[in-house]
C-alpha cells in the first residue's frame, strides 16, 4: 500500500487546497433537504457551542502532483468520498461572496471559490474544485459559482434547476436554498456564520497517491455524505482501462459523458441496471458483490475442473474498457425503450405497456428484466409482446406458487440461457428461433399450485395480493385500454373485515361465512385513495352509492364487480371468486 496521510483540517484550510472531481465520481446528488440540514447543523453548533470545534465529516482523497511551468508544481486532490459536502461548502462560499456587505468576508469567500489571476507573478486563475465532466456542468460552475455576482441571478438559477444534467439541477437548487437560508440572517449573523464555518468546522481527511488504496479507504470511514457506489468503482476501472489502452482524449470524454448520462437517467437504480447486465452475461445467481462479480465472473472468468481441482482461465465475457462501454450503452438503450411506455404500434394495442406497468408496480421484484433485455437485444421487437406475456406468467406464477427466491431467479436465468442457445443456432431463421423459444418448457410452471394458492384460504396480506388484483384489472380492461392507475391504490374488502353487528352484512353472512370469505380473492378489489374504515363498513348499497362512485373509475375489475352486483351476499361473492379464478387460469395458459 502507498503512503497514507491523514489528519484534520478546518474549512478555511481545506479551501486553500486544490480539488478535482474525477469523471468516475457520481454526480452532485444532494437535494435541498440535505443542503438545509448542513446549514442547520452548523448554525446549531454555532449557537450552542460557539467556542467548540464541529466535526462535519470525512473526505477521502487521491493526491496527485500537477506540473505547472508558470507557478511550479502543486498538489491536487481527487475527491473520492466527501464530494457532496465539499461542493456544498463551495456553493455556500459563492453565495456568501455575493451577499456579504463586509469586504473581508467577500474577499475570503471569493478566494475559497477561485484564485484570481496574478499577471505579475504569472499565476493563472484557478478554481478550488475542478469538475472532470461534461461541458454543461462546467458552464454552470463558471457562470454561477466562479463569477462574482453569479449566484444573484435567481431567474437563471430557477431555469437551470430544470436541467437534464443531474449535477446542474441539484447545484442550482442548492444555490437557491443557500440564498434563501442566508436571506433570513442579518449582516452580523452572516459574518458570525462564516467565521464559525471557516475556523471551527473540521473535516477529517485521508489521502493516498494510489487510486486503488484510496478507494479502499473510503469503505472503512463512517462519513455522513453520499458514498461511492459499485457503479462508481466500475466506472473508474473502465475509464482507467481506456486510458491504459491508448484511447484518445475525445474517446475518454465521450465514454465519461455516456456514463454520466446513464447515471442521470437511472439515478439510484444504476447499480440495479448493472446487476441486470451482470445476469445477462453470467446467467447465474450473484454470489459476490457487484464489483467482484464483474471482476471475477465477467472480466476474468475461470472454470473449475473437479478432477484436477484446478481453475482454468476463460476468455472475458466482455472486456473492460471500450467493449464494456459499448455493451452498457446498447443495453441502456434497450432499458429506456422498454420502460418508455410507447409500444402501441407493436400489436396495435397497449398489451406490452400494460404488462410493464404490472411488472413495475411498487414492491415487485425485477429479476424478469434481464431476460427481457436479452430478448430485445437478440430479436428486436419481433413478437416481443408474446414473449413478455409468457415471461410475466412464469414470473408471477412462480412467485404465487411459493417457489424459493433462488429458484425464481434461476428460472429467469434459464430463459436468458435459452435465448442465447437459440441465437447461436445459425441453421434456424429468426422467426423459427423465436417460435422455438416461445414454445419451450422454460416458461412452464406449477399451475395446480398456483390455482390452489389463489383459491383456498385467505390471501389478503400476502405479498402478491396487490399484484394479482392489479393483474385482474389489466385482464378485464383489455389490451385496447391503457392501464393508468392512480398513485395511491388500496385493497378493498367488499364484505368488510369488521361489520357492525346490526348491519345487513351480519344478516346476510353467518360468522362462519365471514371468517371463511372475508380475505379471499373473490371479496377483494383495488380502489383509489386510502382506506376509509367508516365508509367501508356501510351496507353494500350505501357503500356502492357513497363510497365507490369516484374510486373505481381506474380499476376495470372493481367497476365490473360493483356495477354488475346490486347486492353482495354469499352467492355473489362465491360466484365472483369462481369467475376471477377462471379468468386468471385462462390467461396464464393462453398461447
Amino acid at each position: 500500500m502507498s503512503e497514507i496521510e491523514q489528519g484534520k483540517v478546518t474549512i478555511k484550510e481545506a479551501f486553500d487546497w486544490w480539488f478535482r472531481v474525477p469523471e468516475y465520481q457520481r454526480p452532485y446528488v444532494w437535494e435541498t433537504d440535505q443542503v438545509n440540514n448542513l446549514l442547520d447543523d452548523v448554525s446549531q453548533a454555532l449557537e450552542t457551542k460557539p467556542e467548540s470545534e464541529y466535526f462535519l465529516g470525512s473526505i477521502v482523497l487521491q493526491r496527485r502532483t500537477v506540473k505547472d511551468e508558470l507557478t511550479g508544481d502543486y498538489a491536487e486532490y481527487d475527491l473520492l468520498d466527501g464530494q457532496q459536502r465539499l461542493v456544498t461548502c463551495l456553493i455556500i462560499h459563492a453565495v456568501g461572496r455575493d451577499l456579504a456587505d463586509d469586504e473581508r468576508l467577500r474577499r475570503n469567500c471569493s478566494e475559497a471559490v477561485s484564485k484570481e489571476a496574478d499577471n505579475l507573478d504569472n499565476i493563472p486563475e484557478r478554481l478550488r474544485i475542478v469538475f472532470d465532466t461534461r461541458d454543461d456542468l462546467k458552464e454552470f460552475v463558471a457562470k454561477f459559482l466562479k463569477s462574482g455576482g453569479g449566484t444573484s441571478d435567481e431567474s437563471a438559477l430557477r431555469s437551470a434547476s430544470g436541467s437534464k444534467n443531474l449535477s446542474v439541477r441539484n447545484m442550482a437548487n442548492a444555490v437557491l436554498e443557500v440564498r434563501r437560508y442566508f436571506s433570513q440572517l442579518g449582516a452580523s449573523d452572516l459574518f458570525k456564520f462564516f467565521r464559525f464555518l471557516r475556523n471551527k468546522v473540521l473535516l477529517i481527511y485521508v489521502t493516498s497517491d494510489q487510486l486503488d488504496d484510496a478507494i479502499r479507504l473510503f469503505t472503512v470511514l463512517n462519513a455522513r455524505g453520499v458514498r461511492l457506489r459499485s457503479s462508481d468503482i466500475l466506472k473508474a476501472k473502465n475509464l482507467g482501462e481506456l486510458r491504459d489502452t491508448g484511447a484518445s482524449a475525445d474517446e475518454q470524454k465521450l465514454a465519461a459523458k455516456m456514463w454520466e448520462d446513464m447515471d442521470s437517467d437511472l439515478g439510484d437504480d444504476l447499480d440495479v441496471f448493472l446487476s441486470h447486465v451482470r445476469s445477462i452475461l453470467v446467467k447465474e445467481k450473484a454470489r459476490l458483490g457487484l464489483v467482484d462479480e464483474f471482476e471475477q465472473n465477467i472480466y476474468r472468468p475461470r472454470a473449475f475442473d473437479r478432477e484436477t481441482k484446478e481453475y482454468t482461465k476463460l476468455e472475458p465475457l466482455v472486456k473492460p474498457g471500450a467493449e464494456t462501454f459499448a455493451f452498457l450503452k446498447r443495453y441502456w438503450q434497450h432499458h429506456k425503450d422498454i420502460l418508455g411506455g410507447e409500444h402501441h404500434a407493436l400489436t396495435s394495442s397497449y398489451e406490452f405497456d400494460n404488462l410493464i406497468s404490472l411488472l413495475t408496480d411498487d414492491g415487485t421484484a425485477d429479476f424478469w428484466m434481464p431476460p427481457l433485455l436479452r430478448y430485445r437485444d437478440a430479436f428486436g421487437d419481433e413478437r416481443i409482446t408474446d414473449f413478455l406475456r409468457r415471461l410475466e406468467n412464469k414470473f408471477s406464477a412462480d412467485w404465487i406458487a411459493r417457489e424459493t427466491p433462488t429458484n425464481r431467479v434461476e428460472a429467469m436465468n434459464a430463459v436468458t440461457k435459452k435465448i442465447d442457445e437459440l441465437k447461436k443456432q445459425s441453421g434456424l431463421q429468426p422467426g423459427a428461433r423465436i417460435e422455438a423459444l416461445l414454445s419451450s418448457d422454460v416458461f412452464g410452471f406449477n399451475r395446480d399450485e398456483l390455482l390452489r394458492q389463489l383459491d383456498t384460504g385467505a390471501i389478503y396480506g400476502r405479498h402478491f395480493t396487490r399484484y394479482v388484483l392489479y393483474k385482474l384489472d389489466m385482464i378485464y380492461g383489455g389490451t385496447s385500454n391503457r392501464l393508468q392507475p392512480p398513485k395511491e391504490m388500496t385493497i378493498e374488502h367488499i364484505l368488510p373485515q369488521d361489520p357492525a353487528e346490526d348491519s345487513l352484512w351480519c344478516r346476510d353472512f353467518s360468522p362462519q361465512q365471514r371468517e371463511e370469505w372475508t380475505d379471499r380473492l373473490g371479496n377483494l378489489v383495488l380502489i383509489s385513495g386510502r382506506k376509509n374504515t367508516a365508509q367501508g363498513r356501510l351496507d353494500y348499497r350505501e357503500k356502492k352509492r357513497r363510497f365507490y362512485e369516484k374510486r373505481i373509475e381506474s380499476f376495470p375489475n372493481a367497476q365490473r364487480v360493483i356495477n354488475q352486483n346490486d347486492d353482495w351476499t354469499p352467492i355473489q361473492l362465491t360466484t365472483n371468486h369462481t369467475s376471477v379464478l377462471k379468468v386468471l387460469s385462462d390467461y396464464c395458459t393462453q398461447p
